[in-house]
């Protein structure tokens, strides 16, 4: 018998990028969009239009590059919002407009200060100005996790009939429990008179670690869309797992009646694409995409495996993508193997200026590491683009940094602000302290330091760090990533890329603020 097929919606740059310091530019958004069709990804959640100018020209320009991917847009239940969403998917192949409204008592009464009457005709509202647009329109009852499902069946038999084609029920709060949730899906889709005329998906967030559990029930109980985002991204605890959703599907065949049409050889470079522009390191222990996910350290688990992968394995680590992780370049390649080696990797530098300084950092990497793997390349551009994606106000020309044992440590650097180079040491706890209130001595940002993250980008003792350091000052919250094979420069190059969007007045907000 053919199975159903399993809309995988990405999330990654709407609710993914909500969480603090994950904002993305727009050529970032264009990097995940190529990767998210390349993966095959059904439906790519671009953004959220009305939320800035940024926003609306960053939806605008993934919608007009995918080409095998329906690109949408979110946007609240009101007019200026579902138009501007529209305006900015209406160029893609196959546009989506998603209007939300909340559901719950608590939001209609404390958010939305209106009755359950007016959130029925505003949700109606929107959904008939987003036909203007497209016909591909998603409603979503925010909160329906602790919605009344009475009130639920009524307003949602009410978009089916104004026109809506995908009907999404959010856990927005990460409430419920897999039982309960799809037990909300089953029960709406028997009650409300016409629900075969819609598409019935699921939004979960992950705040009691159930994001991927309630999803799968609901699949098991009729939902035939899953909202998602890579490595779980979004705000708080995250959302339900891309790669997780994917893979329990895959592997799980004999339980759901259902499958994708994902490509999940894409699915460790999607993860690493994504940690690398985000700042959010995977944690080793990941499901699927983590470190460890395919490492055996018990001996018995070693000698099963050597004896039958499928003992402890019931996945191949070559399905996700994990064969990619391959040696690539060394400082002999040339300038045009480097290029062709980006584009397999789906990295597209314009105009040649940025292709022959990633290059030259290439050559200079290779020069401090003899080996080069595709890890390393991920992170070489990641650098090169959070330059050109901010004004780079400060720059790092140099650093000393000193460390013996009974000594306090010291660091001694120079940057350049402006252009105008400024000098400046101090002492600290350890070189990175020192380095970091060196760095302040001169720009007296007055930032708050949230985060200092350092992990190792591949294997071996000249791998280079890749540091991640998040900064807030004024309600602003931003991530600055540095990567070398010198652990103290990367944490400098961390911190000042993050002053540096801190300073940037075309660094936006996140869409929540």
């Amino acid at each position: 018998m053919k199975k159903e097929k399993l809309i995988i919606f990405d999330t990654t740059m709407r609710d993914g990028e909500q969480s603090p310091g994950a904002s993305m530019t727009k050529d970032e958004k264009l990097r995940i969009a190529r990767q998210l069709e390349r993966m095959r990804v059904d439906v790519i959640e671009a953004g959220f239009p009305a939320a800035s100018d940024g926003d609306f020209e960053a939806v605008k320009e993934v919608a007009a590059i995918v080409k095998d991917s329906t690109v949408c847009g979110l946007a609240r239940a009101n007019e200026n919002d579902v138009r501007r969403c529209g305006e900015a998917v209406k160029g893609a192949r196959s546009p989506r407009v998603h209007t939300f409204i909340a559901t719950s008592p608590i939001h209609m009464e404390k958010k939305l200060r209106m009755e359950p009457s007016q959130v029925v005709e505003q949700a109606v509202k929107a959904v008939k100005w987003a036909r203007a647009y497209t016909d591909n329109i998603e409603f979503s009852p925010e909160d329906a996790g602790r919605s009344d499902l009475d009130f639920l069946c009524r307003i949602l038999e009410q978009v089916i009939k104004a026109g809506a084609t995908t009907i999404n029920v959010p856990d927005t709060v990460g409430y419920t429990l897999p039982e309960h949730f799809g037990g909300i899906i089953r029960r709406l889709r028997e009650r409300i008179p016409n629900s075969d005329r819609a598409v019935w998906s699921v939004h979960c967030h992950n705040d009691l670690g159930l994001a991927v559990a309630n999803s799968l029930s609901a699949v098991l109980n009729g939902a035939r869309q899953v909202e998602c985002t890579i490595n779980g991204l979004g705000e708080r605890a995250g959302n339900a797992s891309l790669e997780e959703i994917v893979m329990a599907v895959r592997t799980r065949q004999d339980v759901f009646p259902c499958d994708t049409n994902i490509d999940t050889t894409q699915i460790v470079p999607a993860s690493r694409l994504v940690s690398g522009i985000t700042g959010f390191a995977v944690q080793p222990n990941k499901a699927i995409v983590g470190a460890n996910a395919f490492a055996h350290e018990a001996g018995i688990h070693q000698d099963g495996v050597l004896k039958s992968r499928d003992t402890y394995e019931i996945m191949r680590a070559q399905d996700v993508g994990w064969n990619a992780n391959k040696l690539v370049l060394g400082k002999h390649s040339g300038r045009n193997a480097f290029k062709a080696r980006l584009t397999e990797l789906g990295i597209e530098l314009s105009p040649e200026e940025a292709l022959n300084a990633a290059f030259k950092r290439f050559k200079d990497l290779a020069d401090k590491k003899h080996e080069i793997f595709d890890e390393d390349l991920q992170a070489l551009v990641t650098e090169e683009n959070l330059e050109h994606a901010v004004n780079e106000h400060f720059r790092l020309v140099s650093l000393t940094a000193h460390s013996e044992t009974g000594v306090s440590p010291y660091a001694k650097l120079v940057i350049a602000e402006d252009g105008k180079e400024r000098r400046s040491e101090a002492r600290g706890s350890g070189p990175v302290d020192a380095s970091f209130k060196a760095i302040e001595t001169i720009v007296k940002s007055g930032a708050e330091l949230l985060l200092y993250s350092v992990n190792a980008i591949t294997t071996g003792t000249d791998a280079q760090g890749e540091v991640t350091v998040r900064i807030a000052k004024g309600g602003r919250i931003v991530n600055g990533q540095g990567a070398d094979t010198d652990i103290v420069v990367a944490s400098a190059k961390a911190y000042i890329n993050a002053l540096n969007k801190l300073h940037s007045t075309l660094e936006r907000l996140n869409p929540q603020v």
